[in-house]
């Protein structure tokens, strides 16, 4: 076993006690306007596709079955279909309240142009600012750091199509 059934039911605690109004504690409806406004702005500025979503506490059972958040983000990544764009140029902020971790899935395209430490950085500005209580300014800064990303890579050419919904999800 990859874990011990300590450290899942001590993992289990943690995602139980995360409750929809931590969430809404950290990232309150004005909030995720402001970052679906981010969203749609830098959309507009190149031919990618972002979408956050932001994840109080995962299912038990997934806990149980020692899913690790990157699992998780890459589940959400196919499920929320953000693989799913005309030019393979989808991003997922996955964000794992109970847990405070980030984690980015890119599409194909961008993978090869955009390199891990760079998108590790781009979780850093957030998980840094996840430990200072700032869940809008630092979830806000990442997503522009994103866009200026997928701008320099994958400028928009004539008008912006936006494939995805915009706004954040929140499990």
């Amino acid at each position: 076993m990859a874990s011990s059934i300590t450290t899942r039911l001590k993992r289990a605690l943690r995602h139980w006690r995360t409750t929809a109004a931590v969430g809404r504690e950290a990232f309150p409806t004005a909030s995720l306007s402001d970052l679906g406004a981010a969203i749609t702005e830098g959309e507009r500025h190149h031919r990618g596709e972002v979408r956050l979503i932001v994840e109080n506490s995962i299912p038990f059972e997934l806990i149980w079955n020692d899913v690790s958040n990157r699992q998780r983000a890459l589940a959400l990544f196919a499920e929320y279909g953000v693989w799913d764009t005309e030019d393979n140029c989808g991003v997922l902020i996955y964000v794992n309240l109970a847990e405070h971790k980030i984690d980015i899935v890119c599409d194909r395209n961008i993978g090869r142009l955009i390199d891990g430490p760079t998108w590790q950085a781009v979780c850093q500005t957030m998980t840094d600012g996840f430990k200072r209580g700032d869940f809008h300014d630092s979830t806000l800064s990442a997503i522009r750091q994103v866009n200026a990303l997928l701008r320099q890579h994958f400028p928009a050419e004539g008008e912006a199509v936006n494939e995805l919904p915009d706004h954040p999800i929140v499990l």
